[in-house]
């Protein structure tokens, strides 16, 4: 009786072992796709909220229906043509949108026209809606730990023109609930919101640029991006094998 029935050739163990190693590498991608995909959804959670524009007095900036993503943030980190979401009392405590034209301690007046000057500086506000619709004309000092915020389109925007009669237009700085960075619906409209350079001659506090919203969106889609590749490899690889066993049969 012979032993050459029960030996075991050599080579049979080596692509067990690339199997082995094949499976621990997709593992391992799937695993930091994952991560990725739930620390990036997580941070964009924490800090970001969405709010959908009721009217159309931030228009041509923000549009009637539009969602907007808002990064969260007091008055105390907001600069001079930041566009804020906000609540107000005297407002009538709706969610409201508006943009930052001067903090605590700034003289601001308003024309007809909707132009604005702050500390003696006329700014120079590119974004605005252009409209032959007279506006109130203003001239007030904001007090201390309070913002005047006014709409993009000036011919039809409720904003603090329209309260002068109370604290002189403004509104507490602690009424802000966020700093909106992005509209993200509908789809034609999404993109980030650029910050405006119209107030960085009047020094801080300038504009914010956005923060953590495009690295968290990249790294959320590099996350699922990187779970999809490694499984379709693993598919693509196991239907190799199948269809070159097939062919040895």
């Amino acid at each position: 009786m012979t032993s050459v029935a029960e030996r075991t050739p050599p080579t049979e163990a080596r692509p067990a072992r690339r199997r082995s190693s094949a499976s621990i590498v997709q593992s391992l991608v799937i695993a930091i796709g994952f991560v990725m995909l739930v620390g990036g959804f997580a941070m964009l959670a924490i800090q970001y909220r969405p709010y959908k524009i009721p009217t159309g007095s931030m228009s041509p900036t923000l549009e009637i229906g539009d969602t907007v993503l808002a990064h969260t943030a007091d008055g105390t980190s907001v600069g001079r043509g930041d566009i804020v979401v906000f609540q107000d009392p005297d407002w009538g405590n709706a969610t409201l949108v508006k943009r930052v034209a001067a903090v605590g301690g700034d003289t601001v007046s308003g024309d007809r026209e909707g132009r604005i000057t702050v500390n003696g500086h006329q700014v120079d506000e590119l974004y605005l809606a252009k409209t032959p619709v007279p506006t109130t004309a203003f001239s007030v000092t904001v007090p201390e730990g309070r913002l005047f915020l006014l709409g993009d389109f000036r011919g039809n925007s409720m904003d603090s023109r329209s309260h002068l009669d109370v604290a002189f237009g403004s509104v507490p700085a602690s009424g802000v609930k966020a700093r909106v960075e992005a509209v993200i619906l509908p789809l034609s409209r999404a993109g980030l919101e650029g910050r405006t350079a119209a107030f960085d001659e009047l020094g801080a506090p300038r504009a914010h640029q956005a923060g953590a919203l495009l690295p968290a969106g990249w790294t959320a889609i590099g996350g699922a991006a990187l779970i999809v590749l490694a499984s379709a490899a693993g598919w693509a690889v196991s239907l190799g094998r199948k269809l070159g066993g097939r062919r040895k049969t």
